[in-house]
């Protein structure tokens, strides 16, 4: 069952990667992370209030969120800054990178968690998982070559070093997410999760407006796919945390099925955005996708 949430997190993923680049495109960056922050806040904030004053009905529906200690609020604030910078490096990458760069980049995304399940829960690797891992590196590479025929060096491009620093933060935050998933009630960890994003993000904001000019502020408009992005990302993790609540689950599998919605991610950049080079990206994508198969079919 583990396995079908985590496949279906990542076909909402991949909406949710559309929707920020229709958002992103041409808009100020931080405001929008903070109103699809926001959005999330309040579309949560009812089962917050429902259960506790309701609690055997969210019990009946299966949306109850207990209370938890002042400890287990500050882990899930920790998970909540992780998260708001790896999105604050995520979200500048995808405003100035076509979508076709991104979802591969990102897709990599289970590498690194599984380097990080091996080293912090001792997870070990076969023949093959080694493989998949040398085959998604490779066909990495080669991604960067494609990069270089629209003028984006890897090397160099800065929006490429966010991208990269996303996705690790993003590995971070997965083997995070397992680690207080064994301790505190999954719906908890997402209900307060969502209301800390909020609480990051407005001295982020700050800061930002503080340092620039009023000249050198980017203009923000406000687009229909900005609460879009809270909605999907929302249910994303609904299936995901409740993925990871089953005892058996393996956070480098359920990772590595996640990043299969960068094929949504990709296809749709293509017709929505008309990126170029699109086949021997597409080609890139494919090796990178079947190295993370191989190292699923190895587990």
């Amino acid at each position: 069952m583990w396995v079908i949430l985590a496949l279906v997190s990542s076909v909402l993923l991949g909406f949710y990667d559309v929707f920020k680049k229709l958002s992103l495109n041409k808009n100020a960056v931080l405001p929008v992370l903070l109103g699809s922050t926001i959005t999330g806040a309040v579309l949560v904030a009812p089962l917050v209030a429902g259960s506790l004053f309701f609690p055997e009905f969210f019990k009946t529906i299966h949306l109850f969120v207990p209370e938890i200690s002042l400890y287990e609020h500050a882990l899930i604030f920790l998970k909540s800054v992780i998260v708001v910078s790896s999105w604050i490096f995520a979200f500048h990458a995808v405003k100035h990178l076509p979508l076709t760069i991104v979802a591969p980049i990102r897709a990599t995304g289970p590498i690194w968690t599984l380097i990080g399940a091996i080293i912090i829960f001792r997870e070990h690797l076969n023949l093959l998982q080694w493989t998949g891992v040398l085959v998604t590196l490779t066909s990495f590479y080669l991604l960067s070559t494609a990069g270089k025929l629209e003028g984006i060096n890897f090397g160099k491009n800065i929006w490429v070093f966010c991208m990269i620093a996303a996705t690790l933060l993003g590995a971070a935050s997965g083997l995070y997410d397992k680690f207080i998933i064994r301790k505190i009630d999954r719906l908890a960890v997402q209900s307060w999760f969502t209301f800390y994003q909020v609480v990051v993000m407005l001295p982020a904001i700050a800061l930002f407006r503080w340092k620039l000019p009023p000249d050198e502020r980017p203009v923000f408009q406000w687009r229909w796919s900005i609460p879009a992005i809270a909605i999907f990302l929302l249910m994303a993790d609904f299936a995901y945390f409740y993925a990871l609540s089953y005892g058996d689950s393996m956070i480098s599998i359920v990772s590595a099925l996640r990043r299969g919605g960068v094929v949504i991610t990709f296809v749709m950049g293509a017709l929505l955005f008309s990126e170029g080079n699109l086949r021997r990206k597409g080609i890139y994508l494919a090796g990178i996708l079947a190295g993370i198969l191989i190292i699923t079919l190895g587990s």
